[in-house]
């Protein structure tokens, strides 16, 4: 059973479009520092608080958690932020192309989380992961909440669909042309439904957020150690989560550039890649279906077809695009041993158009692009029901959840 809390979160008293701001990892510090340029009231001076301090400080410095810190005690105490007065769920809306997703904002389980019944599907980089923990010690708050999903639920989808009918909180188109609605929902008898509902789920998946997942796991297994009257129910047991069905989540391709061809001529490089790909000139761009690829190359689209027998297809990690792609072309040919670290290889989100790939290999800077289908919910969920682990870059979300809407606070004001 999937267990989910009511919280009396923190949110904006006003200007909820000056203070939401977009997750702190799609943000370098002076993308983050132009953001919120003439903004104080934008969250980015919570999440990435370095931008409040002198240009290349240590990311990872005492004060710079220091700052965030006093960043949020400021917010609250000046009453940008305010705390409701009892125990809510929240719904968030966000709509892109004319298409919604509606996410229940809730409080999940860390000890779920070290269970798995809260399922996650990437490995996680300590120095990410460290940073993150320090953050939610820092604050005794969760603050960027992870993105999880869970297989459509009819009760669940009509109890949504009846609280959106009502009038939001809070509503504004970002910059982007991205549309976020925020509702609280406050009700006992909603949130004993929603409570029940989702205690019938036997299952939640990390769609993102792996770090912050794990840093809120982090802290509450170092906080529980330092507690000798430790219960369960303490709120550092609990993160804050935006949890959406399947069904209505978009994801995207997540494409591949490789700088060299390892030494290959282009005649060599094709004819090494036929061993277990299918090759033709068709000019398309963008695969049609799993175990296709589109490949830029010379100023030529080609399309590569997996060939039969050249991968698992019983494994739910081998059978992955990003897994052919990886064991029988990018490691084999092209010597691309660990992508993870590989500093010949880039990664391109779907958002920034499969243009961006000709673009930077027409540049001579990299010289093949390889674009992808996108990874499916279910492909993901069965990576994640194997207890197995996706390789890296594998799935891209968008639209991406804003920070700021509302926080998870262990300690009220």
């Amino acid at each position: 059973m999937a267990t989910i809390k009511p919280f009396r979160g923190f949110r904006p008293a006003g200007h909820c479009e000056k203070i939401a701001c977009p997750p702190y990892d799609v943000l370098n510090s002076a993308e983050a520092r132009k953001m919120a340029e003439g903004n104080p009231y934008s969250f980015l001076h919570v999440d990435k608080p370095e931008i409040d301090l002198p240009e290349g400080t240590d990311l990872y410095a005492p004060e710079v958690y220091a700052k965030a810190k006093e960043n949020l005690e400021q917010f609250i105490q000046t009453g940008v932020l305010k705390q409701d007065e009892k125990p809510a769920f929240y719904l968030y809306a966000q709509t892109m192309d004319g298409r919604t997703q509606y996410g229940l904002v809730a409080a999940a389980s860390t000890d779920e989380y070290e269970k798995g019944i809260v399922r996650k599907h990437e490995l996680t980089r300590k120095d990410k992961e460290d940073d993150r923990t320090r953050h939610v010690h820092a604050l005794s708050a969760t603050t960027g909440p992870v993105f999880l999903t869970y297989p459509d639920n009819a009760a669940i989808n009509e109890k949504t669909a009846e609280i959106a009918a009502e009038f939001p909180v809070c509503s504004f188109t970002a910059d982007d042309g991205i549309k976020h609605t925020f509702w609280v929902i406050d009700d006992p008898q909603d949130i004993k439904f929603l409570m029940d509902a989702f205690a019938a789920i036997p299952t939640l998946y990390i769609a993102d957020g792996h770090h912050r997942s794990a840093a809120a796991a982090n802290v509450a297994r170092q906080r529980r150690e330092h507690n000798p009257k430790h219960t369960g129910e303490e709120k550092y047991n609990f993160f804050l989560s935006v949890i959406f069905p399947a069904g209505q989540l978009y994801v995207m391709d997540y494409n591949r550039l490789v700088k060299d061809l390892n030494g290959l001529t282009e005649k060599d490089f094709l004819a090494k890649i036929s061993d277990k790909f299918d090759v033709e000139k068709t000019g398309k761009e963008r695969p049609q279906k799993r175990h296709e690829f589109g490949m830029y190359l010379g100023g030529q689209w080609y399309t590569l077809r997996a060939k039969k027998g050249s991968f698992d297809e019983h494994d739910p990690v081998a059978a992955l695009d990003v897994s052919i792609l990886q064991e029988n072309l990018l490691g084999p040919v092209l010597g691309i041993g660990d992508p993870r670290t590989d500093k010949r290889i880039d990664f391109v989100g779907g958002i920034r158009g499969l243009g961006e790939l000709k673009k930077r290999v027409d540049g001579e800077k990299w010289r093949v692009a390889f674009s992808m289908f996108p990874t499916s919910m279910e492909e993901l969920m069965k990576v994640a029901d194997a207890n197995k682990i996706m390789p890296p870059k594998s799935t891209w979300f968008e639209p991406k959840l804003r920070s700021g809407l509302v926080i998870y606070k262990y300690e009220d004001k």
